[in-house]
């Protein structure tokens, strides 16, 4: 039986040892018995830059012949990290980091939104620069009654987290799966 894809998202991705003190945080929360869902679904730690649940308007060879230019024209950039966040009407109980906004993230969510307009991909007002909000998740689906524990585990978090963010990729929903990746700064296409 053939499986049709709910989704694309694009997602930055970060250095090895920031993308690993994210892990590190889900790793406590998991072995806690608090949450393990983005263990589970095999998440990597990311910003997410886009997202479409219409996988008919995205074909996966679009994106990653106009990632793979766009990422050649961005620099890898520091990121920070300075604070642990929940959206207040969310009703999936999560928490996430969220990045010390900076020109050059503002500046590439900007740039690939332009870029995909121009391809013809509707980009909703969730991904416009105005409205967008930069996050990295740390626990999602906890369950309402553990949320002041998980927050209390995340406040451990040594805050501020620097680190780079090094390469775009695209990822098919659900189950998740990595399509691809683009190094920033590069055409290397990773598998």
């Amino acid at each position: 039986m053939l499986r049709m894809s709910e989704g694309y998202a694009i997602e930055l991705y970060f250095d090895p040892a920031l993308e690993n003190q994210v892990l590190k945080s889900w790793n406590i929360l998991s072995r806690r018995q608090i949450t393990s869902h983005l263990i589970q679904i095999q998440s990597r730690p990311h910003i997410t830059l886009f997202s479409s649940n219409n996988p008919l308007l995205l074909e996966p060879s679009t994106l990653q012949t106009l990632l793979s230019s766009f990422a050649s024209t961005i620099d890898p950039f520091p990121i920070t990290f300075s604070s642990i966040s929940s959206f207040p009407s969310s009703n999936d109980n999560s928490f996430f980091l969220s990045p010390t906004p900076s020109f050059s993230l503002l500046n590439l969510q900007s740039q690939l939104s332009d870029s995909l307009k121009k391809e013809g991909i509707h980009v909703s007002s969730d991904f416009s620069l105005d409205s967008w909000i930069p996050f990295c998740s740390v626990a999602q689906n906890l369950p309402k009654q553990r949320m002041a524990e998980a927050f209390s585990v995340l406040r451990d978090f040594k805050l501020p987290v620097t680190g780079y963010a090094m390469d775009i990729g695209v990822v098919e929903f659900s189950p998740l799966r990595e399509v691809f990746s683009v190094v920033l700064g590069t055409n290397v296409e990773q598998p």
